[in-house]
C-alpha cells in the first residue's frame, strides 16, 4: 500500500476540508498509531497504520460505493454550470473524492443510479461483456404485442443499424413493460421501442444486477452499499 500525506487521509476519509483537517492536528487532534502528530505533512500507509482524529478511529476506505434514487430533471454528469447533477446529490461528506455516475441514465428517467470513484468496477459494470442485468420499467404510449416481445428476445435491430444483444420484455400492464438489457447505449430502450412505433412516456430502473432499489430510499436520497460486487454479481 503506497503512504498518504496524513492531511489528506483524514480529508478524504472524514469528508471535511483539508484546511480544517490541518488546523486540528496542529492541535494535536490527531494521532498515529497511538502517537499525537501535529505534521499534517506526516506519511501513514493507509488501512496498516491506525489513526485518530478527536479521539475516534478514522476507518480507511479505498473506494465508497454509494446507490441513489435518482429523481427525473438531474442529468448524470459530475458537474454542470447551469443544471442540477447526480453529484450535487451525494452527502458532503463523500465531495473530497473524485466519484462519478456508474453510466448514465437520461435526464428523465428515474430510479437506481450506482455512483462510485472505483473505476475498474464502472466499467466493469457497465461493460457489455459482463452481462450485468439492468431492469427497468417503462411505461408506453401504446399496447404492446407478442411481436415487440419476440423482436426483443432475439434483438432488436435500431434505426442506425445497430443490432441490440437480447433483452427480456414483460407485461405488466397494457401499456407498461418490464424491461431487462445487459448494454446500455445511448437512449437504448426509448429507441428500441421507437422501431415498433411505441413512445417512452416514463422510464424507471429498478435494478442493477442483483442489486435492487430499496423501497424505503426515498426519491434524491442516497445510500452506501456494502459487498457491492458480490451483489451486482461480479
Amino acid at each position: 500500500m503506497d503512504k498518504q500525506r496524513l492531511d489528506k487521509f483524514i480529508s478524504n476519509q472524514l469528508g471535511i476540508s483539508r484546511s480544517e483537517v490541518r488546523t486540528g492536528i496542529k492541535r494535536r487532534l490527531a494521532s498515529v498509531n497511538g502517537e499525537p502528530v501535529s505534521d499534517f505533512a506526516a506519511q501513514i500507509i493507509p488501512g496498516s497504520d491506525t489513526v485518530l482524529y478527536g479521539g475516534k478511529e478514522v476507518c480507511y476506505k479505498k473506494f465508497v460505493y454509494i446507490m441513489l434514487n435518482k429523481p427525473a430533471g438531474i442529468i448524470c454528469a459530475s458537474r454542470d454550470k447551469t443544471r442540477k447533477t447526480v453529484l450535487d446529490l451525494v452527502p458532503e461528506k463523500y465531495k473530497n473524492r473524485r466519484l462519478s455516475a456508474v453510466g448514465r441514465l437520461d435526464k428523465d428517467t428515474t430510479g437506481l443510479l450506482l455512483i462510485t470513484d472505483d473505476g475498474d468496477f464502472a466499467h466493469r459494470c457497465i461493460s457489455p461483456k459482463s452481462n450485468i442485468e439492468k431492469c427497468y420499467i417503462a411505461e408506453l404510449d401504446g399496447d404492446i404485442d407478442g411481436g415487440v416481445i419476440s423482436a426483443f428476445e432475439n434483438g432488436v435491430t435500431l434505426a442506425d443499424g445497430y443490432v441490440c444483444k437480447p433483452a427480456r420484455l414483460e407485461r405488466v400492464g397494457t401499456r407498461t413493460a418490464r424491461v431487462t438489457v445487459t448494454e446500455g447505449k445511448y437512449h437504448q430502450i426509448k429507441r428500441m421501442f421507437g422501431v415498433f412505433g411505441l413512445g417512452v412516456n416514463r422510464l424507471h430502473r429498478e435494478s442493477v444486477g442483483g442489486l435492487k432499489l430499496p423501497a424505503d430510499l426515498e426519491k434524491g436520497e442516497c445510500r452506501e452499499v456494502a459487498n457491492i460486487a458480490q451483489t451486482v454479481g461480479f
